[in-house]
């Protein structure tokens, strides 16, 4: 009689970025209440809600642009981030895309890929990231000496998520990235996000287009009045009918 052999069960990937019981005010109005979410390597998760539900505030938050009240807690790799500058949070990996991109408009496409080399832990890995930033867009490396401020919308978009590739980052922000793009500008940076998840990255996509975020996405989560009010797989929430009737309406793109 032989003993049957036991086959081992993949090891659950730990999470990069740990978000739990987070809450921000501004004054006396409560803008996130009590936010967990967590974000693993090679991830993308979107966040889905309507204006004015939150999700620019938490990006804010995990980044260090806003302070979070006590007990809450985000973590970079089991490093507590809500003590830290936003400088600091860079230097452990994460990196926000904030709207409205945050590019530098007097400067040129080199200078803004350049700045987001300085954190420490991207300095000795400058070329190797700029080799990447530049496959992953190609025109970057057609408009090194351009002025921002002379490039289109989609164009700085592209250089505002290279900055943040720069920095060498393990967890990206992005809010609203698509925000005034043509469609086949959309389309490109779309396609990029696919392809930054590929080297390893995770990405934290704040989006109003719904529809094209879970065809990309690996989860998601639902956020109403500064709360999490739903999650799931990106296929289990594409096929919600409350998901459908609240965000999968015709989109623009």
């Amino acid at each position: 009689m032989t003993t049957p052999t036991m086959t081992a069960l993949p090891e659950e990937v730990a999470p990069v970025l740990e978000v739990k019981n987070v809450s921000v005010s501004y004054g006396q109005h409560r803008a996130l209440t009590d936010i967990s979410l967590d974000i693993k390597p090679s991830e993308i998760v979107v966040i889905l809600g309507a204006n004015g539900a939150g999700k620019s505030s938490l990006l804010k938050a995990v980044g260090g642009m806003v302070p979070v009240l006590e007990g809450g807690s985000v973590r970079m790799d089991r490093t507590e981030l809500t003590a830290l500058a936003s400088h600091r949070i860079v230097d452990t990996g994460v990196a926000l895309v904030p709207e409205g991109r945050g590019v530098f408009a007097d400067l040129t496409v080199a200078e803004n890929l350049s700045l987001g080399a300085l954190p420490a832990r991207a300095r000795a890995l400058e070329s190797e990231n700029l080799k990447r930033v530049t496959a992953l867009f190609p025109r970057l490396a057609e408009r090194m000496p351009q002025l921002v401020r002379t490039m289109s919308g989609g164009e700085q978009q592209m250089v505002a998520m290279g900055r943040a590739l720069m920095s060498n980052p393990k967890i990206l922000l992005l809010d609203e990235p698509s925000l005034g793009l043509s469609p086949l500008m959309f389309k490109e940076l779309f396609a990029a996000l696919v392809k930054v998840r590929e080297m390893g990255v995770g990405v934290l996509l704040v989006e109003q287009n719904a529809k094209h975020s879970l065809a990309i996405a690996d989860r998601g989560y639902l956020m109403e009045s500064g709360r999490i009010v739903g999650q799931g797989s990106a296929t289990e929430l594409r096929f919600d009918p409350a998901v459908q009737r609240a965000y999968l309406g015709a989109g623009p793109h």
